[in-house]
């Protein structure tokens, strides 16, 4: 995150009722129940945007088995794929599905959300002008 703008952004949004603080043990244990064969990513101080784009590409999306929604995290806690460095940022692929707690599923992983996060709309010029 460079710019002041993209920082602006990441504050804005509406504040979420999302987001987990269980212990690091429980998440674990929470994750390999409901996901037993996939990599999770604990993040902190996220942003789930909701895509804003025409309907037809929504329906295009939904149609392929995922939902217009993305998470961005500023702080990579620990990524099980080792892809993310601890304090690093994240920005996921569509999303796969979502518990409306905190699991956060996409094709190849699943991004736990520790703490309050924040949700917006935005298009996506806006969500990949991040980083």
């Amino acid at each position: 995150m460079g710019n002041s703008s993209e920082l602006e952004l990441l504050q804005e949004g509406e504040i979420s009722s999302f987001g987990t603080e269980f212990s690091r043990v429980e998440i674990e244990a929470l994750v390999a129940e409901r996901f037993p064969r996939k990599a999770y990513c604990l993040v902190e101080d996220w942003l789930i945007f909701h895509v804003d784009e025409p309907q037809e590409s929504l329906a295009k999306v939904r149609a392929s088995g995922l939902e217009p929604m993305f998470l961005y995290s500023h702080c990579v806690i620990f990524d099980g794929h080792g892809r993310f460095p601890p304090g690093g940022w994240v920005r996921s692929t569509l999303c796969k599905s979502f518990d409306g707690d905190c699991l956060f599923e996409t094709r190849n992983t699943v991004y736990v959300l520790v703490g309050k996060g924040r949700e917006m709309t935005a298009s996506l010029k806006t969500i990949f002008g991040l980083c």
